[in-house]
């Protein structure tokens, strides 16, 4: 399967008061990050810890042997996720094939939902591009309805910027 190429943009959007401290965070470490991988994991830690409602957080990344597929990356929760993820698969492969971030409100009515965890409520998920490349998708799910507000998919999405900037540069 070729590589998805769309043309979205992937430049911050204006983010809500309570995130700014975390986006800045992560810009900084960011900056002097060692690998894309150290940057995936500060990122997946923090907004684990520091974002409450943030009950699994995680990058899947495109399989460098077939682009049809994406493949666990750095993540932290409370439950094993899906170690690969066919394109056509799942949120993730909703929001990866079409470029568009996708956010559910209730997994359970949501046929594509492919079951981490029973506890899961509420899912949002990124795509990550490179060069209009599909490269990782940010993925987010919280055992709370209504988690992803406006305000928190600015985030999310800003967050996931971040890492397709990062991944631009190396």
């Amino acid at each position: 399967m070729a590589p998805i190429s769309l043309n979205t943009q992937q430049e911050p959007r204006k983010s809500f008061p309570p995130h700014e401290d975390l986006l800045l965070t992560f810009q900084n470490y960011a900056a002097s990050a060692s690998t894309a991988k150290a940057l995936m994991e500060h990122i997946t830690q923090n907004l684990h810890e520091k974002m409450t409602r943030y009950n699994w957080v995680g990058f899947y990344l495109v399989d460098p042997t077939d682009s049809g597929m994406l493949l666990v990356g750095p993540y932290v929760g409370s439950f094993t996720p899906n170690a690969r993820i066919p394109l056509n698969t799942g949120l993730c492969g909703a929001a990866a094939s079409t470029g568009r971030t996708v956010v559910v409100h209730d997994v359970s009515k949501d046929p594509r939902y492919l079951c981490g965890s029973p506890m899961v409520k509420c899912e949002i998920v990124v795509p990550i591009f490179v060069k209009k490349q599909l490269a990782a998708a940010l993925d987010v799910e919280s055992y709370f309805s209504g988690t992803f507000t406006k305000a928190e998919e600015i985030f999310v999405e800003n967050c996931a910027a971040l890492v397709g900037k990062y991944l631009a540069r190396t």
